[in-house]
């Protein structure tokens, strides 16, 4: 259903990104941000997934300043690797490729982001900072908590699991308690729950997630 497409950003850096189009007119744009794991197999589902919904999706490969076209699996070896790059973000840099992608969406109508894992930190910063947005999903960002004070500019639905390791519930509560115009959903689900190609994967968890992610796109992009 998808394509390899470039972008390039306002500084002029030329990165990857896949593009799903949906069958008929698009209900709007929507930009998807990987996990660590680049614009992988379960991304480029993801973004085939929201198309047959209605929406023309793109995923810009948003570790390309670091290692052009990185994708990679979930065998322990390949997170710690992953995990690596999380450090060497430059996230102003990251920014403009973000925008980048939502310009790739616009001519659909109204543009949402959705982010998981790292992306899902990177939604809620681009829901904060960028301009051309309409809606904002994060699903288990790490770095929400610390970015907290930052009010974003659009309606903003955030998703987080009780089991998840990587980000204790303190930092849910954080959210919860600095960001009260966010609408923030826990569930009985660890890092990674919406993930159907990792070991935490959890359906129930995910189903729910994923209506209620449907209905936040449908109210707010189209």
């Amino acid at each position: 259903m998808g394509s390899r497409i470039s972008l390039t950003a306002s500084d002029g850096f030329k990165l990857g990104a896949y593009r799903a189009q949906p069958a008929g007119k698009p209900r709007g744009g929507l930009v998807a941000i990987q996990e660590i794991f680049g614009v992988n197999n379960h991304i480029r589902n993801v973004c085939d997934r929201f198309a047959a919904q209605g929406y023309l999706c793109v995923a810009p490969q948003v570790f390309d300043r670091i290692q052009p076209d990185f994708e990679s699996g979930y065998a322990p070896p390949e997170i710690e690797h992953a995990r690596t790059f999380i450090s060497k973000v430059d996230w102003t840099a990251l920014m403009r490729d973000v925008a980048a992608a939502i310009e790739a969406v616009k001519p659909a109508g109204k543009v949402g982001i959705i982010g998981y894992c790292l992306g899902g930190s990177v939604a809620y910063v681009a829901a904060t900072k960028l301009d051309g947005l309409a809606a904002a999903i994060g699903y288990y960002g790490g770095a929400i908590a610390k970015s907290a004070e930052q009010k974003p500019k659009v309606p903003t639905l955030l998703h987080f699991g009780d089991q998840d390791h990587s980000i204790p519930l303190s930092d849910v509560e954080i959210v919860k308690a600095k960001r009260p115009d966010c609408e923030v959903h826990v569930y009985h689900a660890g890092h990674g729950f919406s993930c159907d190609e990792r070991g935490s994967y959890d359906e129930n968890s995910h189903k729910i997630a994923l209506e209620r992610t449907l209905a936040w796109l449908g109210k707010h992009v189209g």
